[in-house]
């Protein structure tokens, strides 16, 4: 089951809910919401405060990415805030396994992240504890980035590790109508478009026009 999910990074801040509800008539399930400290990447976004703003405008399953320094000393104000998926950089953490424990402590699904040049192996120990790993397609920061093309085989790769349907592999970074068929058939199954869409003349149209391609794309 191959799902679109709009990241909100490159969304409309100054007309939040109505990006909200765009993403929810075109039957979105979920909104992707890109954490930034400044620190582990050169950007700042918004914090718990946001998503709990978020949380009450929104029934959409709230996919939590913390791009962050130390995460696990806001875990539990992100669980708080209303997050339902929540997923750190392994680049940032030396215990591993302690921190997928505290996001499961919540009740919230637990997910890790990799950068493009962090190599899957990292990730593999800990497979059976995850609900998902979120593979970059671009160096984390910034929206509107190009796809990095070598992170395909990378996608097939982690797809050779996971044995039955547990943890998703989510990619993210530069997906849109022209890669979406190369990185479903790579063996992602959540996909995260930002610019794709909220940047389209028509967002829902778009959304539309990528469901389309992802539900015709597994060969």
């Amino acid at each position: 089951m191959f799902k679109i999910v709009p990241s909100l990074l490159s969304a409309d801040f100054s007309k939040l809910k109505e990006e909200l509800a765009l993403v929810e008539e075109a039957e979105c399930e979920i909104m992707h919401l890109d954490v930034m400290d400044g620190h582990f990447v050169k950007n700042i976004t918004f914090g718990p405060i946001i998503v709990e703003a978020i949380r009450k405008l929104t029934d959409l399953t709230l996919d939590v990415h913390l791009m962050i320094e130390n995460p696990e000393f806001y875990i539990e104000k992100f669980a708080e805030s209303g997050s339902d998926w929540i997923t750190f950089h392994i680049e940032t953490v030396s215990e591993v396994g302690q921190i997928i424990n505290k996001i499961k402590k919540y009740k919230k699904k637990a997910g890790i992240s990799l950068n493009p040049s962090t190599p899957i192996e990292n990730v593999e120990p800990y497979l059976s504890d995850l609900d998902l790993v979120l593979v970059m397609s671009v160096n984390p920061g910034f929206g509107g980035q190009s796809f990095i093309p070598e992170v395909i085989q990378k996608i097939k790769a982690l797809r050779g590790f996971i044995h039955g349907n547990s943890p998703k592999i989510e990619v993210d970074g530069g997906i849109n109508k022209e890669n979406i068929k190369d990185v479903v058939n790579a063996g992602a199954e959540l996909l995260v478009c930002g610019s794709a869409i909220f940047k389209a003349d028509d967002p829902k149209a778009m959304i539309n026009q990528l469901n389309k391609r992802v539900n015709s794309s597994k060969v």
